[in-house]
């Protein structure tokens, strides 16, 4: 009876295919123990060997294969090196900003410092109409306790500094006042005003309103009897021309 044969082309197994059969059968030979007898047949002898490590098979890859993962090894390095570099930038920047943003707090702080030290003139643009120490049958002492400040009724009084008000209503002589302990210690008395915008207990600023100027108590005219203390009380005054000038208030 004649043979036929099969008349279809069949495709060659590719490099690694052929490679990773010719493991495979050679591990499961290994594990069966006919690896001894089938070592000397012709037709294996003939074959291409399975590379191995000891005796562990280890399947053949093409050039293309390796030079692909490669790539992929040198793509994934560089997409974590770039990830790092990121990482980098963006914590530079949050640190440069959190920089900008203490140095911005520290300039208003300062800034607020140095204004509630700074001192002002009790009367924007005004002058002194009569000094410390001037005699005359006027004042009861036989001196001026303060200095005057030329002012018509009703213009705004400022704190010369950062206080806190210790009275604030009917002072006698003086009319309506108000009298400051200052930040430093000392008192600052404002005299003859025609109302007053403040009540004992609060927090003054420098140049904040407190008054306004008049003409209560014993006067001749509206103006603003200002006084520097080392007290609240009468008696205990200092030049008060001195006491602005030394604060750096030109007067």
């Amino acid at each position: 009876m004649a043979s036929t044969c099969a008349t279809g082309k069949h495709r060659r197994p590719s490099r690694m295919k052929r490679t990773t059969a010719r493991a495979a059968g050679i591990a499961a030979l290994t594990t069966t123990g006919v690896i001894g007898t089938v070592a000397s047949s012709p037709a294996l002898a003939a074959g291409n060997p399975v590379e191995q490590t000891g005796l562990i098979p280890v399947v053949s890859i093409g050039d293309t294969v390796a030079e692909q993962i490669d790539d992929q090894a040198d793509a994934q390095k560089r997409a974590a090196e770039q990830a790092a570099e990121r990482k980098k930038a963006a914590a530079q920047a949050a640190a440069k900003a959190k920089a900008e943003r203490e140095a911005r707090v520290r300039a208003a702080r300062a800034a607020e410092r140095e204004r509630l030290n700074t001192f002002v003139s009790p009367i924007s643009g005004s002058y002194v109409s009569t000094g410390y120490r001037s005699g005359g049958s006027l004042w009861s002492s036989g001196s001026h306790t303060g200095i005057d400040f030329h002012a018509a009724s009703g213009t705004p009084v400022h704190a010369v500094g950062l206080g806190t008000v210790v009275e604030a209503g009917w002072g006698g002589a003086y009319g309506n006042q108000v009298v400051i302990r200052m930040n430093d210690g000392t008192y600052t008395q404002y005299g003859h005003l025609s109302s007053i915008a403040v009540s004992v207990g609060q927090k003054v600023a420098p140049g904040q309103q407190i008054a306004l100027s008049g003409a209560s108590g014993n006067v001749t005219g509206a103006h603003l009897h200002f006084e520097a203390r080392t007290g609240a009380e009468y008696g205990s005054d200092i030049d008060p021309a001195a006491y602005l000038r030394t604060h750096g208030v030109n007067i």
